[in-house]
């Protein structure tokens, strides 16, 4: 019987899963003791005949689905999993050998039910784009500013891409809602907070984040996860949600204050602000001005997360009243 369930969901990236599933076969804990499920969200790159034919040093096993979304396929991982505890893993997060050692050895210093989540990290020598590099980079300051202390782990962390929890937690919570195909992890973790699950932030317990997406998807992101703020606010019950977005927009930088008071509900001068502001991140990106490369994507970023929250709420008026 394996102490540790990974549950593994995956869509279209077979060659990245393929070193995912060689990094598990390396790990420093017992190969015996830990199961692998992949749960293939309707892959059509050759991923199911590829995994159908694995022979892994670990229990493995494969689940098909129609493609539904990560949420739903996280769902049939768990309805799967032997193990009392889950490790979720991205198909594009290649642990280090001591990840799953250092999981483990947080739950069992844990004083009460606690998710503990480990870093996505950047591989060294992986080149990645502007945007997903200025993604990466914040992610990487947050780790940085909890490993300092600056602020506790709380559910708004909970990525997982590299998490790990009690089954019966998840359960008790109803799974991932699969309404959600962006931030379905954070609002389960809303959930799992409700219920007295803590928060625990493993440095060691360490992923590395081959992160691939395209400029439209990097878009798309922000205004899908300002959206669904606020319908976790208003729907889902997390009423405290929204006064923490509006007070956390007085902290931003002034400039980007101003680009989203002034571009809200205005499409055309929206899209060419975006426009504008990725034009200025190329030309920064080819002469290595970094620190300009970080200032425009943030700005687009937070223009589209912004737009979405005021969408949500009923329109520019609304959330200007807010803030």
């Amino acid at each position: 019987m394996p102490t540790i369930s990974v549950i593994i969901p995956t869509y279209n990236r077979l060659t990245r899963l393929k070193q995912v599933l060689s990094a598990f076969a390396a790990q420093e804990y017992p190969l015996d003791q830990f199961e692998v499920i992949v749960v293939s969200d309707g892959s059509t790159d050759g991923t199911h005949d590829y995994l159908r034919a694995l022979k892994p040093p670990f229990q493995f096993s494969l689940i098909i689905q129609e493609n539904q979304g990560p949420a739903a396929a996280r769902n049939r991982g768990v309805a799967a999993a032997q193990a009392d505890l889950i490790l979720f893993n991205d198909d594009d997060v290649v642990p280090t050998p001591q990840m799953m050692r250092e999981h483990a050895s947080a739950h069992a210093a844990s004083a009460g039910p606690v998710a503990v989540m480990g870093p996505m990290l950047t591989p060294e020598g992986f080149n990645m784009l502007p945007w997903v590099r200025w993604e990466q980079a914040m992610l990487v300051k947050q780790y940085q500013d909890m490993r300092a202390g600056k602020w506790p782990p709380t559910a708004r962390q909970f990525y997982t891409g590299n998490t790990s929890l009690g089954r019966q937690f998840i359960i008790a919570a109803g799974g991932f809602d699969v309404t959600f195909r962006r931030a379905e992890d954070v609002e389960l973790a809303y959930r799992l907070a409700e219920q007295g699950v803590g928060f625990c932030f493993n440095p060691a317990a360490i992923g590395y984040h081959y992160a691939e997406r395209s400029f439209r998807s990097w878009l798309e992101t922000p205004y899908l996860y300002g959206r669904n703020e606020v319908i976790f606010a208003r729907d889902k019950q997390q009423r405290w949600l929204l006064p923490q977005i509006f007070e956390e927009f007085h902290y931003r930088h002034p400039l980007v204050r101003f680009l989203v008071k002034m571009c809200l509900d205005r499409k055309r001068l929206s899209n060419s602000a975006l426009t504008w502001l990725r034009m200025l991140a190329q030309q920064s990106d080819r002469v290595g001005a970094e620190r300009l490369v970080e200032i425009t994507h943030s700005g687009m970023f937070n223009l589209r997360y912004y737009q979405g929250v005021a969408d949500e709420l009923g329109g520019r008026q609304q959330f200007l009243g807010e803030v």
